[in-house]
């Protein structure tokens, strides 16, 4: 399981600008904002962006300024392999350590969509147990039971992570990513290609047409 939640891409002019300064073509610039204040690429500023972003990296540094945040919310397995995009990105966790022990423990809380009935019914009565031993700390505050709670939490529990990212990242997920076994990817790599421009960018980063 994977959601993603307020999105929000930011300095799309500023990143098209700075594209056109090599070569000091501002004058062909043709983006505007439309009425409802988004940020619309012209046809000869879309042509400019295309080209560099299928020169290949040295050329197309412009996309790392196209700016991205969104929250993701996923389970720690998956976290685990998104924290290899360490580069141009930043991102901020709700916290394990402290808010545990915060809430009561409920399904939803952990992804299951690919479990069998079988696992999945084992996987409830671990779940009263957990929730037992939170009980406990909540009365006891007993360091051991704190402890009992961190270690025994699956690696299926659900974290959300405010995440800021660019467009270049985004073009390395998506490729690096977009077939993989995980489910998860799979989602995320669709919800890239909803941003703006990204089918028509990040396909010209990988030499295809997505759009």
């Amino acid at each position: 399981m994977l959601q993603t939640n307020h999105i929000c891409v930011m300095n799309l002019e500023n990143a098209i600008r700075g594209a056109r300064n090599p070569l000091n073509s501002w004058a062909r610039s043709d983006s505007f904002y439309d009425e409802s204040r988004q940020y619309v690429l012209g046809p000869n500023d879309l042509d400019l962006a295309t080209r560099l972003c299928r020169a290949g990296s040295d050329h197309r540094k412009f996309i790392r300024q196209i700016l991205v945040s969104m929250d993701i919310t996923a389970p720690m397995y998956w976290w685990k392999e998104f924290d290899t995009y360490k580069v141009g990105t930043v991102a901020n966790s709700t916290s394990t350590m402290h808010k545990i022990h915060a809430r009561p423990f409920a399904l939803e809380d952990f992804s299951t969509d690919h479990m069998t009935p079988a696992s999945l019914d084992q996987f409830r009565q671990f779940i009263a147990y957990l929730e037992q031993v939170r009980l406990r700390y909540l009365e006891s505050k007993d360091k051991a039971d704190w402890y009992d709670l961190i270690q025994l939490l699956p690696s299926s529990y659900n974290q959300m992570r405010t995440v800021s990212l660019n467009y270049e990242v985004l073009a390395n997920i998506y490729y690096a990513r977009r077939s993989h076994k995980l489910a998860e990817w799979h989602t995320l790599c669709d919800t890239i290609l909803t941003l703006p421009y990204a089918k028509q960018l990040i396909g010209a980063c990988g030499g295809e047409d997505l759009a």
